[in-house]
């Protein structure tokens, strides 16, 4: 695995933890309504190099936003 490689996976999974604390759900939970919204292959991964420089508060509320946008129920 490169470094780059596990700085991503980190980030996801930071992420992950962050959407669920502002979603009251569990990590795992919030993990499968983002996958099943193609959120975390399409937006999270390829975008790591930008998303990654930005706050943690706008983060969680863009992917909220991205998530009702793809159908999510929250």
């Amino acid at each position: 695995m490169t470094d780059r490689t596990a700085r991503e996976i980190d980030f996801g999974v930071f992420l992950v933890h962050r959407v669920a604390e502002s979603w009251q759900k569990t990590p795992s939970e919030t993990f499968r309504l983002l996958d099943s919204a193609n959120i975390v292959s399409d937006y999270i991964v390829p975008f790591y190099d930008v998303l990654h420089t930005l706050g943690e508060e706008y983060l969680v509320q863009d992917i909220t936003e991205l998530a009702e946008k793809r159908g999510v129920t929250l």
